[in-house]
């Protein structure tokens, strides 16, 4: 409280020297609430020294009608003992004071101010200069503002005859205070020599507080965060601080992005009590502006206060000298547990009203809907006549803006407004779970039930059951199939079919119900073969056409039953007719993405979503944001990007978990796969582990992401058990495309590893035998490439191939990546040269280090014995390994620890090219 306060000590000291030197003073310390007066004001009798007589008097608002409160305090000690006699025949000192002290005990109906004699107010002037003879006086007095009448007259009295006492007279006066205008206050203000403003604390000083309190610098971000809350007010950042330190480690992050919203108990109630001792038009000013909120127009804030002009800048003058409201033109709060502090002063019916008469201004003087929604969802009665509505426009404003929370709870409060079961409650539950599609999953399901329920037209409920998203048939919720199976079955009754629009209703209906039979075999078998009797061309041009085909599509990519080239052909006509538009995550067209993913036809959707960003932002939730951010990622890879994809994977972990719907968390997951980086997969794992109910493409995705960071910890035949597991389970779902989710190439890889030729070569004689079949380029080439590394010399010849195949692909990693393979196969030359170097310049240019660098690994030991890169450590650990040593043994064996042995192991497959031990071990002269 005392810090960047030496000017005004300095200043204090001053004054005490010339009061022990006769010139005796008054001074005045102010400031708005919570500035430190009264801490500075307990610090000068430090100041003062030992010589001194102290006299101190604390003025209470309770006490303010307590007559000569302030004397009596000033004076309790100095009358035992300081009876000095005055002139003969007059009456002492001490009787005066007592005289004055007597008069708290007038008659009722007589004002004390106005029955102290001059001789009373002298004898007790005489009592002073007797306190002083001997010594200098310093007279406190704290809250000036809340003195009592008699004891303030009595002040002003003193102010005019410090001359000769040898005294200091210190005052406190907090700003902005109603009594700050009495009379009797401005006199004794008038009188002061000095006035000693404190200014807010700067920037410094809340860092050096902050280093105090933790015994560490602190973040800048956290710094700037308490500072801009305080406003620099002591009061304010003391309550901040000690809240921090029950919410976490004061370093983070978290912390700096939470100081706006912390309401420390202490402090609220200390602004609470302010306020309740205010004037009604300072506290009804101080209610408007919590209610309408921040940045409201003065004219209607004094409107819903119920003062004038005048007395709303008077009010607001007021909050603004006391700190609870902010400089400048905008009326707002300094911080929203001034607002916390509002609220504890009404009651709840109180509160309600202050709502309720905000909302009916707001509505009148024609103000968005939102604004008058705000205020009605306080309002637990049934509300306004024109409240439904206006509910209802701000729910669509807020779903345009991509803020589906707000949007259900304006609808919820309109349902609770409605009360009638008709149609326009169905209405209401429609809307109310087109909007909670995006949040709350299961109550979207539940709403759209019930308002089927109310619903009578065929036609009226397949579209409320179309409400419910694909991707909540994609997991395992009946009650949501169940609905839309019901509402397929009413619409296909012969009555219905000849009404306009039945036909687009019952395709969209056929969509999604195939879509939610796509872990089954036969369903997906079925889906096929209603796509080839569509033609070669099917139907696209209406978005009935488009979702029906869109679903299709993906079970002939999710079965590999359709070609690369003909999911390229018939998804990219689909994605000619689609606006391109952000908000497309509960619709059919991420299936669509995924098709195209998976065959490799990325043109189109990188044009698709170059076009999405031209577009307005509108009805954009969390969960397009995730989508898009993936699908971005995803094309950077397949561009030869994977640094700027590895971005778009870092962005979208940091949003909102509730926004990962199954295709946005399988496409991260491809980039992730891609990219092998074991934290990126951590990452996902960890932001899908809690997600519930859990589809078979959840599931698989976080299988093979679990076994690539399983893989790289060491624990390879765990991870090989899951990657088979999962395989098995997508062959049963009839799941047979690996480029959608590559568990075979990995398993190929592990049970090279672990030592099972046979398995690998089996493995991969299947998947080369798919990938002939599916015919996208980059999927060909690995597998030619994990077949020809596995046959080792004999394999040169699919390495070839496959690099001729990549060479029409955009994927260039995987070009390098064979390439290396191929040049390490040659064993030297001007060919092994070539390619390798080929690798390099495509690793470098791509972003990929670790890819440059084998490749020159390779270009080294085309002339120099591998292990003749090594240096002597890594020599040795590799000779222990040969040895057949673990880690542990190794390090033992040396004497050092395990993570220096693990150093040395990753340095070495680097040099040597290899990824394992068992390849180490190969990789070995004389094995």
């Amino acid at each position: 409280m005392l810090l960047e306060r030496e000017k005004e000590l300095a200043r204090i000291r001053a004054a005490l020297d010339g009061a022990e030197a006769g010139d005796s003073s008054l001074l005045l310390v102010t400031g708005p609430l919570g500035s430190g007066r009264s801490t500075l004001l307990r610090r000068v009798p430090e100041l003062a020294g030992d010589g001194t007589r102290v006299l101190r008097a604390c003025a209470a608002w309770r006490e303010r009608d307590f007559p000569f409160g302030i004397a009596r305090q000033l004076f309790d000690h100095l009358l035992s003992g300081a009876g000095s006699a005055g002139p003969a025949g007059r009456t002492t000192g001490t009787e005066y004071v007592s005289r004055l002290m007597d008069l708290g005990d007038c008659p009722a109906g007589t004002d004390p101010a106005h029955a102290v004699s001059d001789a009373v107010l002298q004898g007790a002037q005489s009592l002073l200069a007797d306190a002083g003879g001997d010594q200098r006086l310093l007279i406190l007095v704290d809250d000036l503002q809340w003195a009592d009448g008699p004891s303030l007259r009595w002040l002003a009295h003193l102010t005019r005859r410090l001359h000769g006492l040898r005294a200091l007279l210190v005052c406190t006066l907090a700003d902005g205070d109603h009594r700050a205008r009495h009379p009797l206050v401005r006199e004794v203000v008038g009188a002061a020599r000095d006035v000693l403003r404190l200014a807010p604390l700067t920037r410094d000083a809340t860092r050096t507080l902050l280093t105090e309190a933790h015994g560490r610098p602190p973040q800048d971000a956290l710094v700037r965060a308490l500072h801009e809350a305080s406003g620099g007010n002591p009061l304010f950042f003391t309550a901040f601080r000690s809240a921090l330190r029950h919410t976490g480690d004061p370093a983070s992050r978290e912390q700096a992005a939470s100081v706006g919203e912390l309401s420390p108990a202490v402090l609220r109630d200390r602004i609470a009590g302010h306020l309740r001792i205010q004037p009604q038009s300072v506290r009804d000013v101080v209610v408007a502006v919590a209610a309408l909120g921040d940045h409201s127009d003065p004219a209607l804030l004094a409107q819903l206060a119920g003062v004038d002009e005048v007395g709303f800048s008077g009010a607001r003058r007021a909050l603004v000298h006391t700190g609870l409201l902010a400089r400048g033109r905008e009326v707002r709060l300094v911080h929203r547990v001034v607002r916390d502090a509002v609220d504890s002063l009404l009651t709840l019916d109180e509160r309600e009203r202050s709502h309720d008469a905000a909302a009916d201004l707001l509505y009148r003087c024609g103000r968005p809907a939102e604004q008058v929604a705000g205020h009605l969802l306080a309002v637990v009665h049934p509300g306004r006549p024109w409240s439904e509505s206006v509910l209802r426009a701000a729910a669509v404003n807020a779903l345009r803006a991509g803020r589906p929370g707000d949007a259900a709870r304006y609808l919820r409060r309109a349902l609770l407004h409605h009360r009638t079961q008709d149609d326009c409650r169905a209405r209401l539950l429609i809307d109310l779970a087109t909007a909670e599609r995006a949040i709350d999953p299961d109550a979207c399901v539940r709403h759209v039930s019930q308002a089927v329920a109310l619903l009578r037209a065929p036609r009226d409920r397949a579209a409320a059951a179309l409400r419910v998203p694909p991707s909540l048939l994609a997991t395992p919720r009946q009650p949501a199939v169940e609905l839309v199976r019901q509402a397929a079955r009413t619409l296909d009754d012969p009555a219905q079919r000849d009404e306009e629009g039945t036909g687009a209703l019952a395709l969209r209906l056929e969509a999604w119900l195939r879509h939610s039979g796509h872990e089954n075999p036969v369903e997906l078998t079925s889906s096929v073969d209603r796509l080839r009797r569509m033609g070669p061309r099917p139907p696209v041009e209406s978005v009935a056409e488009r979702e029906l085909v869109s679903v299709l599509l993906c079970a002939g990519a999710l079965s590999g039953r359709l070609g690369a080239q003909e999911i390229t052909r018939t998804g990219n006509r689909i994605l000619e007719r689609e606006p391109a538009t952000a908000a497309h995550a509960h619709t059919t067209l991420p299936l669509v993405m995924i098709s195209l993913f998976v065959a490799e036809s990325v043109q189109g959707v990188a044009s698709w979503l170059s076009s999405e960003q031209r577009t307005r932002r509108l009805y954009a939730t969390g969960a397009d944001d995730v989508l898009l951010t993936a699908e971005r990622a995803f094309v950077l890879m397949t561009q030869g990007r994977p640094a700027a994809a590895r971005e778009h994977v870092e962005s979208a972990l940091t949003m909102d978990t509730s926004g990962w719907l199954e295709p946005a968390v399988m496409t991260l997951a491809s980039v992730a796969f891609e990219l092998r980086d074991r934290t990126l997969s951590e990452r996902i794992l960890a932001r899908t582990r809690d997600r519930r109910p859990v589809g078979l493409a959840l599931t698989a995705t976080r299988q093979i992401l679990q076994a690539g960071v399983d893989t790289q910890r060491g624990r390879g035949r765990d991870a090989l058990d899951a990657l088979l597991a999962c395989g098995r389970r997508l062959e049963t779902a009839g799941w047979r495309n690996s480029a959608l989710l590559p568990w075979r190439p990995y398993a190929i890889g592990l049970h090279q590893r672990l030592g099972e030729t046979e398995a690998a070569l089996q493995l991969a004689e299947d998947e080369l035998r798919w990938a002939r079949h599916w015919g996208a380029p980059t999927n060909l080439g690995r597998a030619l490439r994990l077949k020809g590394w596995l046959l080792r010399d004999d394999g040169i010849d699919l390495l070839r191939e496959a690099v001729d195949i990549l060479r029409a692909s955009s994927y260039e990693v995987e070009l390098a990546r064979t390439l290396i393979v191929l040049g390490q196969r040659l064993h030297g030359g001007p060919e092994a040269e070539a390619v390798l170097r080929e690798a390099a310049g495509i690793g470098a240019a791509c972003g990929v280090p670790w890819l440059a660098e084998r490749a020159e690994h390779g270009l080294g030991s085309a002339t120099v014995p591998p292990v003749a890169t090594l240096t002597p450590s890594e020599r040795r650990v590799v000779s222990l390994v040969g040895r057949g040593l673990t880690n542990q043994g190794i390090a033992t064996e040396l004497g050092v620890s395990s993570r220096a042995v693990e150093k040395h192991l990753t340095s070495a497959y680097r040099k040597l090219g290899v990824s394992g031990r068992r390849e180490l071990v190969n990789a070995l002269p004389g094995r």
